[in-house]
């Protein structure tokens, strides 16, 4: 089999050769009119047409080849640069939205008039039943035990442990918490301690006092810790027992700690003696 092909190959090759020569005799001769002159165009021409259409479309699948290969390279730059594009706006946005909370931080830290550390969130306790976060500020930066804690929402919690560089803060939806409140409006005094999914309680709440939902729950300032003012949160439910002197109000915190990122420490004592 191997053996027919390459004798046709070779027939093939030859026959164009002699074409070709006969054709270059005949070219001699300005007017071929008979004779070899036609017959060696007649068997040439076809071969030569085939080597040129085979040649222009090798060609252009070439220069295909390489206009593709640059179309993807430069596909591949514009995608990177968007990719950066994109990250570079994600990142001035980010950029924007911390510069927005520090801002309120800051006019915060004005209206208490106390000295304050501002702080950011570097952790939170994954477990249920405790209600705290870890913020980078420790004694280093003056912060003790008992400060409380806030944002530009209202009051964050309490600093209950410190290292040199960090501080853990125990959030007013723990259970252990207590903040001493008014109702803004009635001014009814009571307790504000952590509830469920979030929440708070608000106890001792003389069950003589006239609530409404919506109203805003601050702190007292009797307790000695949360400076007078602070927003809280707002009432959620009340229940009023006959068998009861106080009511059960719920209380929706103000600030939503699940997006907790900035807080400040307001630098109501001075730092512990190393000594």
């Amino acid at each position: 089999m191997f053996s027919r092909q390459i004798a046709l190959i070779v027939g093939l090759i030859v026959l164009i050769t002699l074409s070709i020569l006969l054709l270059s005799i005949s070219s001699r001769r300005p007017y071929p009119d008979e004779g070899s002159g036609r017959f060696a165009i007649a068997v040439v021409a076809p071969f030569q047409k085939m080597i040129s259409q085979t040649t222009r479309f090798l060609c252009d699948i070439w220069q295909h080849y390489f206009f593709l290969i640059s179309v993807a390279d430069e596909n591949d730059r514009l995608r990177a640069q968007a990719q950066q594009a994109l990250a570079l706006q994600h990142r001035h946005e980010e950029v924007l939205q911390a510069n927005a909370r520090l801002r309120q931080l800051l006019e915060l830290g004005q209206e208490v008039q106390q000295r304050f550390q501002a702080a950011q969130v570097v952790g939170k306790d994954p477990s249920p039943w405790f209600q705290t976060v870890l913020v980078d500020k420790g004694r280093d930066n003056g912060v003790v035990m008992g400060l409380p804690v806030i944002n530009a929402q209202g009051i964050v919690g309490l600093v209950v442990e410190v290292t040199q560089r960090y501080a853990k803060v125990m959030l007013i939806t723990d259970p252990n918490s207590a903040v001493d409140a008014v109702v803004q409006k009635s001014r009814a005094r009571g307790i504000i301690k952590g509830g469920t999914s979030g929440y708070c309680v608000f106890n001792y709440v003389l069950r003589k006092h006239d609530l409404d939902i919506g109203d805003t729950v601050i702190s007292s300032g009797m307790d000695g810790v949360f400076p007078k003012g602070l927003a809280i949160g707002q009432i959620a439910d009340i229940v009023k027992k006959d068998s009861s002197i106080f009511q059960e109000v719920t209380v929706r915190p103000h600030v939503d700690f699940e997006r907790l990122e900035e807080v400040l420490i307001v630098l109501t004592k001075e730092p512990d003696d190393p000594s």
